[in-house]
């Protein structure tokens, strides 16, 4: 298949979707018209559970094998949740205002922000910027892991892109199957995005 050919989709829980994350079985998807997070069934789409988001208009989400990570648009803040009962187990300030991507890369927290236009390297206990560069455009999204290289969405461009790590370059990039795309997620072989246009999930191709 070709690189970001659609596999399949279906429709969000609600009408404005953002954050996407992978733990292994189940997507997590977060929602700002509902303020909540919802953990889906990937083949179907139907809700498995939900609850509410720490704060009001929750943008991205992470997984990090045990916890949920989340930010928000609201606090600017970004948390480290209970995926059971959706408690805060902590939090600490983004970087900016208007924090909008997360991702987990096993060891630490990647993060991207849409007033200043940059992915950073997060100490996941501090909060401490490892390293950053500047996103590939000027409206920063969704971010994922592939295990060696980033995948980022941009809503000015209405492109998915693959990051090198280290510098930020891209790799490639194709155009999202629909305008507006903002949470990503990465389950080992596929890409996940959701598009706030269409108010869908799609799984795509990446080979």
């Amino acid at each position: 298949m070709v690189v970001g050919a659609v596999i399949k989709w279906f429709a969000s829980p609600n009408s404005n979707p953002t954050g996407l994350a992978w733990d292994g079985k189940t997507l997590w998807h977060s929602d700002s018209n509902t303020d909540r997070i919802y953990q889906l069934n990937p083949i179907t789409g139907a809700v498995i559970k939900w609850f509410a988001s720490p704060s009001t208009y929750p943008t991205d989400l992470a997984w990090d094998g045990k916890t949920l990570w989340h930010c928000d648009r609201t606090l600017d803040r970004i948390y480290q949740l209970n995926p059971i009962t959706g408690a805060v187990i902590k939090w600490f300030a983004a970087l900016d205002i208007d924090p909008s991507g997360l991702a987990w890369d096993g060891k630490t927290l990647w993060h991207c922000d849409m007033t200043l236009d940059r992915i950073y390297q997060l100490n996941p206990i501090t909060g401490a910027t490892i390293r950053s560069f500047a996103s590939p455009n000027i409206v920063p999204r969704g971010l994922a892991w592939d295990g060696q290289t980033l995948w980022h969405s941009d809503s000015n461009t209405d492109r998915i892109y693959q990051l090198n790590p280290i510098t930020g370059a891209t790799i490639r990039s194709f155009v999202s199957p629909d305008t507006d795309p903002w949470g990503l997620a990465w389950d080992g072989k596929t890409l996940w995005v959701s598009t706030d246009n269409l108010n869908r999930i799609y799984q795509l191709e990446t080979h």
